[in-house]
């Protein structure tokens, strides 16, 4: 017996010579691999920032270029025409969105709120519905007598979209109607992606006017 495990010991030696070997290539490969996936993690993280800084840099162009143009005001009341005016020494939070209605010519940034001054400057995002660029029910108001004059012509199937940072929304019209302000059902949340724009109405009465004029866009699945 002593014998025999005289005769085993050199290969069992090799046997272990040959597992320490193993186990270090297979250590340095699983290093190499955690390496490689490091690198790759590394490389996407820096990829989706730099498309992030490109978007965000993107968007603030189009910010700078909707605060910079002036809007056609041959439609609106003298009146309004003088508050937007005083409206441009005030100083406003960068607006989260650009609205553009092509048929209309309309490019307008889109300010939080609906304050008086909000609206004499641009459109305002109605607070409790969707932000601009997220899903569901986007609600912008804005004067009858300013920015909103030209939603009196606007037809179904009209394109209207909503730029945010790193996306826009194009949407089709769908509906025109004119609601009591106490209807707010127009701005309840919608299964699928909108933006509803409100205005007083008639557009051309005189004083406050009594009713709502409604438009509703709905996401066009064709342009996304």
């Amino acid at each position: 017996m002593l014998a025999r495990h005289s005769r085993d010991d050199p290969q069992r030696a090799l046997a272990r010579r040959a597992l320490r070997v193993g186990l270090g290539l297979a250590a340095k490969l699983a290093f190499g691999l955690g390496a490689l996936c490091a690198a790759l993690f590394v490389l996407a993280q820096t990829d989706r920032s730099v498309a992030g800084a490109s978007a965000l840099d993107a968007f603030r162009a189009l910010q700078r270029a909707a605060l910079a143009q002036t809007p056609d005001q041959s439609a609106w009341s003298t009146q309004r025409q003088a508050d937007y005016r005083l409206s441009l020494a005030e100083t406003f939070d960068a607006p989260p969105g650009v609205l553009e209605i092509p048929s209309l010519k309309l490019t307008v940034p889109i300010f939080n709120g609906t304050s008086e001054l909000v609206l004499n400057r641009g459109v305002g995002w109605i607070e409790g519905t969707a932000q601009p660029g997220d899903d569901g029910n986007v609600g912008l108001a804005g004067h009858r007598d300013g920015y909103f004059r030209g939603l009196k012509d606007l037809k179904l199937g009209d394109r209207i979209e909503v730029q945010s940072v790193g996306r826009t929304l194009r949407y089709r019209v769908t509906a025109l109607k004119v609601v009591d302000p106490t209807d707010v059902s127009v701005l309840d949340p919608t299964d699928e992606p909108s933006v509803t724009l409100v205005t007083c109405f008639p557009f051309y009465y005189v004083g406050n006017a009594p009713r709502r004029y409604i438009v509703r866009g709905t996401l066009d699945r064709s342009r996304t």
